[in-house]
């Protein structure tokens, strides 16, 4: 996307009254002199500044030139060699190329190679040579914003791959099992963040749940959150146990990461009979679990080292019993990171939940519609920070209900 800010000076340099800056390149003092003489009597607002040698052009650091006025017999640089050579060193510079008697042949062919426009001597007048030079300039100024808007729409693709494979459709067949979740960028929505999160119902009806937070910000975060969801998705639907699965995705993370970084994850494995759960957190805050009208976080007295953090450790499941009808959200650091108001104090997970919990005492109904809960949770967070969080936001409400299945 061209920012306003670049279509504001394009919009300012093509105007009539903006001085174009040429830079020809003859080594005939004849040549140069006609030049001259046609922009004079043109009365046109063309500043020219002339060099006589390729070599001479190479040793500007950076070409100040809007378009630049290649003779394409030069001393040193004969034919498209030279405009080969000029845009290698400036390749952001507009060219218009002069041939000789014969050279329509040889423009066309340097307009193929990337010229903006060619120009035959003893063809030209004043009025024609400006026309070329700022035709010149503005189809190039043209071909980078296009080039501009491709290489965002390339990124904003990217971006979408990446997105889709942190946050999949989770694998779910309980007609009990209800999953809202949400995910929303942090304050630069450019940049992709490492958050994630799954869930996979196994044959044997238990259900695991991960959700994870590579540190950092970027499309690398970002594909490395992605292979680490996979790799544990990968490793759960093979049936490997909870300690196998997460000293094998740290393999991976620390096989994949270009730099030192690392990810909290936070596993949960619900009984297929949904009334207990193992639960394991790698430098990863607890989720809070809602069971009537009442919610608590759960223990974290049995937190682990974030996965990369140390070589050879271990991470010791915390089994929790579960109520009817419980309800269990899961989180990354970016929503209770927030400051509060215009303090430097941060919002903690401990108020975070309490925050929660109030969003759905005030919503007796809010099982219907979970996902509008969150909704109001990311609101209120927000509106507390005082504006957008810093830090990407994921959340997974997992919900048990009691009810009998249709038949």
């Amino acid at each position: 996307m061209v920012e306003v800010a670049d279509i504001s000076a394009m919009s300012q340099r093509l105007s009539p009254e903006y001085r174009l800056r040429v830079l020809l390149v003859e080594d005939d003092d004849g040549d140069a002199l006609l030049v001259e003489e046609m922009l004079a009597d043109v009365d046109s607002p063309v500043s020219l500044e002339r060099v006589s040698t390729m070599a001479d052009v190479v040793s500007m650091t950076p070409v100040l030139a809007d378009c630049v006025l290649l003779d394409l017999q030069l001393p040193d640089a004969i034919g498209l060699a030279g405009l080969d050579r000029l845009r290698a060193h400036t390749p952001n510079t507009a060219v218009v190329v002069l041939t000789g008697q014969r050279g329509e042949q040889t423009g066309m062919a340097a307009v193929a190679s990337g010229a903006q426009d060619y120009l035959i001597k003893g063809q030209v007048d004043g009025p024609l040579l400006v026309r070329a030079l700022r035709y010149a300039w503005e189809r190039k100024r043209a071909e980078q914003v296009e080039q501009q808007f491709l290489q965002q729409q390339m990124i904003a693709a990217e971006n979408s791959r990446l997105e889709r494979g942190l946050l999949p459709t989770p694998l779910l067949s309980d007609p009990n099992l209800s999953l809202a979740t949400r995910y929303r960028p942090g304050r630069d929505g450019s940049l992709l963040g490492g958050d994630f999160y799954d869930a996979v119902e196994l044959p044997d009806g238990r259900v695991q749940v991960v959700i994870g937070d590579v540190c950092g910000h970027g499309p690398d975060e970002a594909a490395l959150g992605v292979a680490l969801r996979i790799a544990w998705r990968s490793l759960v639907l093979a049936g490997l146990p909870t300690a196998e699965v997460l000293r094998t995705v740290e393999q991976v993370l620390v096989h994949e990461r270009i730099k030192p970084i690392f990810a909290t994850l936070c596993t949960v494995d619900i009984a297929a009979d949904r009334r207990s759960l193992r639960m394991c957190l790698a430098g990863h805050p607890p989720p809070l679990l809602i069971s009537g009208a009442r919610g608590f976080l759960l223990p974290d007295d049995e937190l682990g080292v974030p996965l990369g953090v140390a070589p050879d450790v271990s991470w010791t499941p915390r089994e929790v019993a579960l109520d009817p009808g419980w309800s269990l959200l899961l989180y990354t650091d970016g929503v209770f990171e927030g400051r509060v108001a215009d303090g430097s104090e941060r919002l903690g997970h401990e108020n975070m939940a309490a925050l929660f919990l109030r969003i759905l005492h005030d919503a007796p109904d809010w099982r219907a519609n979970s996902g509008d809960a969150l909704d109001q949770l990311i609101a209120e967070v927000m509106k507390l920070n005082r504006g957008p969080l810093d830090d990407d936001v994921a959340i997974a409400l997992l919900t048990h209900s009691t009810r009998e299945p249709a038949r």
